[in-house]
């Protein structure tokens, strides 16, 4: 719950001259919903996307105050945040609300972005668990194609907010990778998984270099936008065109 369309405005003045420039990865935004139409006039043109941070899982109806699928798509989003930890939070969203959030999201053509992580830090088997938990409940009925259609971002809790530090490189290539596992035994061949968590200008490059990350996932330091285009912009090596390298501020 930063910028105003206003301030939104001036970051995208600020930022987007210079993210342009990056054609060899996907980028995107994800600001509050008044900025929405703000980040869809400064990007028309160019291939950074921009996206939402929540939505209602029904398409219209007695919801006040909520955002629909066919809104966010009227907009031009192409991509849609649900399940981070703030939400789950402050609202008590859980897996079985997830869930149907995805379905609207992928009823509407636009892609998932499922935040999923552990609350508290603790040993990897068990931190595995909590997460493959909260995959299973938000996304254990769809089938390959669908989990295709996502992308998930790993953000441990306990490495976000102020004060806070990333997680451990080792740690984070870790859950990357048993993230991945859980979805090839469901089919999954392109889905990408990203991290999120106090990524900065000064860790950005050696996590993005790790062998299963995907991208990132940038929130606090991309409130200033000369930060970000510094995050956007760490050199990294392309594996394959599946799994491409994707940066995102929202």
């Amino acid at each position: 719950m930063n910028l105003t369309p206003s301030e939104a405005a001036a970051w995208f003045a600020a930022a987007a001259p210079r993210l342009s420039k990056l054609r060899d990865r996907d980028l995107f935004v994800l600001p509050p919903f008044p900025a929405i139409a703000v980040a869809r006039d400064a990007l028309a043109g160019t291939a950074i996307a921009w996206g939402a941070q929540d939505i209602h899982p029904d398409d219209a109806g007695a919801h006040t105050g909520d955002v629909s699928a066919p809104m966010l798509a009227d907009l031009g989003c192409r991509y849609v945040e649900i399940g981070h930890s703030e939400r789950r939070r402050d609202h008590g969203e859980g897996d079985r609300l997830l869930a149907r959030k995805v379905a609207a999201i992928l009823r509407w053509h636009m892609t998932p972005i499922l935040c999923v992580g552990e609350r508290t830090r603790r040993p990897l088997d068990l931190a595995i668990r909590a997460v493959t938990g909260q995959l299973r409940g938000a996304l254990g009925r769809l089938d390959a194609a669908a989990l295709d259609a996502l992308v998930v971002a790993y953000e441990p809790v306990w490495a976000i907010g102020v004060g806070s530090q990333a997680a451990p490189l080792d740690h984070i290539d870790a859950m990357h990778e048993s993230i991945r596992r859980w979805l090839a035994r469901r089919g999954a061949e392109a889905t990408r998984v990203i991290y999120g968590g106090s990524v900065d200008p000064t860790n950005a490059g050696e996590i993005a270099r790790l062998e299963h990350v995907d991208g990132l996932f940038v929130g606090r330091a991309a409130l200033d936008p000369d930060a970000f285009v510094r995050i956007a912009g760490v050199p990294v090596d392309v594996r394959s065109e599946r799994w491409g390298r994707i940066a995102s501020a929202s």
